[in-house]
C-alpha cells in the first residue's frame, strides 16, 4: 500500500551515479531509501522508486573515468610515507608516556627503532628533504675575523726568503733566556754582548770593533742604544749600568746600586729604566749625579722584559712571575697588571702605528702572544704559537709582526694583523732564538741564538712606488759571512780598549749626560 505523499527518488535519471544518501537514511530502516547493507534493494512494502526511474546498482568506475588525469596532491598538504607515519606514531607513544624512562629502556627503544627503520624525533610534516650535512669546518668560525686586505695583497707580492742575507759567528753568547744582548741603533750600528765583551758591528761598512771588556767573573747581561744612537747602555751581572759613547768608544759614567744583574733596559730621552733580577725597576736620570729618581716594585721574579712607549707615557714590564705590568710615567704604582700568561714574559713590543696596542709573549709553558689595548686594559686577541716566545718585532710599513721562538721549533714566524693569520715560517737556527733586533730602516731583522751565530733576514722589504724592491738596505755594503771573534784582538789593540778602558773618568761628557 503506497503512501499519498510523493517519495523522493534515491536515483536520478540525470546523474549516472548514486545519489548521496543522508545520514538519516542510513539509520532509519523504515524509510524507503537503500542502506549499504541491502545492496540497493528497497526496504518495506513500497518499491521506493519514482515514476519512470530505473534502479541502477553502483559498480566499478567506467573506463572513461580511468582515462582521466593522474591524481594530483594539494600543494599545501605535504606527502607522507608509511615509514614517516610509523615514526610519528612511535614518537607520540613515547611522548605520552607518563613514567620517566631509564637509560636501558631508552637504549632499547632506539635499538628497536633502528632495526625497524623508524626515525626517532624526525619531523613528519616536511615539504622537502633536509639539507645535506657538510664535512667542512663551520664557515662562521672561519670568517669570524676580518681579513686585512692590504696585508694579504702585499704578502702575495712580496717575496720573503727563508735563507739569511748574512751570517756572522757570535762566540761566547750566553745561553740565557732572561738576558737581552742584542740591539740595533739609529746610526746602523749593531751592538752585541758576548760573555765579557761588547762588540759593535757597522752594518754599512761591515767593520767590527770591540767596545769594552769586563774583568773578573762579571759578564754582559744587557745592552740598549739611546733613541738617537749616540750612546750605549750596558748592564752587567754585578748590577752596574755603564754609559758608553759610541763615536769616541769611551765610557761616560757608571751607575751602581742594583743588588743583582741587570737583564733588561729601556731608554726614554734622558731617562733610563733598568730591570733587575730581584724584581725591581729603577729609573735613572743620566743628567744628574744622584741618578736614581724612582724605584718600581711590583714583580716577584726577575724582570726580563721592559720597553717604553714611543711617546714616553707608559712603560711595559714583564717578569719571571708571569706578570705584565703597565706603568704610568708619573706614578710608581702599576696602572694595571695582566695575569693571563703562564710563563715568564720577556717579549714585549709596542705597535709603531697604533699607540695603545701592546703585544706580549710568554715562555715555554705558555707559548702565547697576547694583544692588549692599554687604554681600555682589554685583551684584544691571542695567538697560540706552539713554541717559546723570545721576542716580538712590529713592522713600521706593513700591518705585520715577526716573533722569534725557542723550544721546540727555533724559528721565526711572520703574522698579519689584525687577522692574525700566519704568513710564513722561517727555520732560523739550530737552537732557540734568544734575541732579535730590527734595522733602522725597518727592513732587516737580526737574530742571535745559542748556536753562537748571528743572522740577518730581509723580511719587511720596502717597495718603491713602481712596485720594485728597494736595492739599498742596511747591509748593502756588508754581505757574505764573517766572524766577530776574528776581529776582537785587532780591534781592541787599535782602539786602545781592554782592561784599561774602564778608567776614563776625565773624558768630557755630553750636555745631557753628567
Amino acid at each position: 500500500m503506497s503512501s499519498n505523499a510523493p517519495k523522493t527518488a534515491p536515483f536520478s535519471l540525470h546523474t549516472p551515479n548514486l545519489a548521496k544518501p543522508t545520514s538519516k537514511s542510513l539509520k532509519d530502516e523504515r524509510s524507503g531509501y537503500p542502506s549499504p547493507r541491502t545492496s540497493g534493494k528497497p526496504v518495506g512494502g513500497s518499491s521506493g522508486l519514482a515514476s519512470g526511474a530505473v534502479p541502477r546498482i553502483a559498480g566499478p568506475p567506467s573506463p572513461r573515468m580511468k582515462k582521466g588525469k593522474a591524481a594530483q596532491y594539494d600543494r599545501f598538504i605535504p606527502n607522507r610515507s608509511d615509514k614517516e607515519l610509523a615514526s610519528s606514531q612511535f614518537n607520540i607513544a613515547r611522548a605520552d608516556s607518563e613514567q620517566p624512562l631509564d637509560g636501558a629502556t631508552i637504549a632499547y627503544h632506539e635499538e628497536v627503532a633502528r632495526a625497524c627503520g623508524v626515525s626517532i624525533n624526525k619531523r613528519i610534516l616536511s615539504f622537502k628533504e633536509e639539507a645535506p650535512t657538510s664535512d667542512r669546518d663551520d664557515l662562521r668560525q672561519v670568517y669570524s675575523r676580518p681579513v686585512l686586505k692590504p696585508s694579504a695583497s702585499t704578502a702575495a707580492k712580496r717575496r720573503i726568503l727563508n735563507t739569511p742575507e748574512r751570517v756572522l759567528d757570535a762566540p761566547g753568547l750566553v745561553d740565557d733566556y732572561y738576558l737581552n744582548l742584542l740591539d740595533w741603533s739609529l746610526g746602523n750600528m749593531l751592538a752585541i754582548g758576548l760573555d765579557q765583551n761588547v762588540y759593535l758591528w757597522n752594518a754599512s761598512s761591515g767593520d767590527v770593533n770591540s767596545l769594552c771588556q769586563l774583568e773578573g767573573d762579571s759578564y754582559i747581561s744587557s745592552v740598549k742604544w739611546t733613541t738617537d744612537g749616540a750612546y750605549l747602555a750596558i748592564g752587567t751581572s754585578d748590577g752596574d749600568v755603564q754609559i758608553w759613547d759610541a763615536e769616541s768608544q769611551r765610557r761616560i759614567r757608571t751607575m751602581a746600586g742594583h743588588q743583582a744583574r741587570v737583564g733588561v733596559m729601556s731608554w726614554e730621552q734622558h731617562m733610563l729604566s733598568s730591570g733587575c733580577r730581584d724584581g725591581s725597576i729603577w729609573n735613572h736620570d743620566v743628567r744628574v749625579a744622584d741618578h736614581k729618581t724612582a724605584e718600581l716594585v711590583a714583580h716577584s721574579g726577575e724582570v726580563c722584559g721592559l720597553t717604553w712607549r714611543s711617546d714616553g707615557g707608559l712603560l711595559a714590564s714583564g717578569g719571571n712571575d708571569n706578570l705584565v705590568n703597565i706603568w704610568d710615567a708619573r706614578s710608581v704604582v702599576p696602572k694595571f697588571t695582566k695575569t693571563q700568561h703562564t710563563a715568564a714574559v720577556k717579549a714585549l713590543a709596542w705597535s709603531p702605528w697604533q699607540l695603545n696596542l701592546l703585544a706580549s709573549g710568554g715562555g715555554s709553558t705558555d707559548r702565547h702572544v697576547h694583544f692588549w689595548n692599554t687604554t681600555t686594559t682589554a685583551r684584544l686577541d691571542s695567538i697560540d704559537t706552539g713554541s717559546q716566545v723570545t721576542s716580538i718585532q712590529w713592522s713600521s710599513e706593513y700591518r705585520e709582526l715577526v716573533t722569534s721562538h725557542g723550544f721546540p721549533h727555533n724559528h721565526l714566524a711572520l703574522w698579519s694583523y689584525p687577522s692574525l693569520g700566519k704568513i710564513v715560517d722561517i727555520p732560523a737556527h739550530d737552537t732557540r732564538v734568544l734575541h732579535t733586533a730590527i734595522s733602522p730602516d725597518g727592513q732587516t731583522v737580526a737574530t742571535a741564538a745559542s748556536d753562537e751565530s748571528l743572522k740577518f733576514w730581509r723580511i719587511f722589504e720596502t717597495r718603491t712606488k713602481s712596485g720594485k724592491a728597494a736595492k739599498n738596505g742596511p747591509l748593502a755594503a756588508a754581505v757574505g759571512t764573517g766572524s766577530l771573534r776574528s776581529m776582537s784582538s785587532s780591534a781592541a789593540s787599535a782602539t786602545g780598549l781592554g782592561s784599561g778602558a774602564s778608567s776614563t773618568s776625565d773624558i768630557s761628557r755630553p750636555a745631557y749626560i753628567r
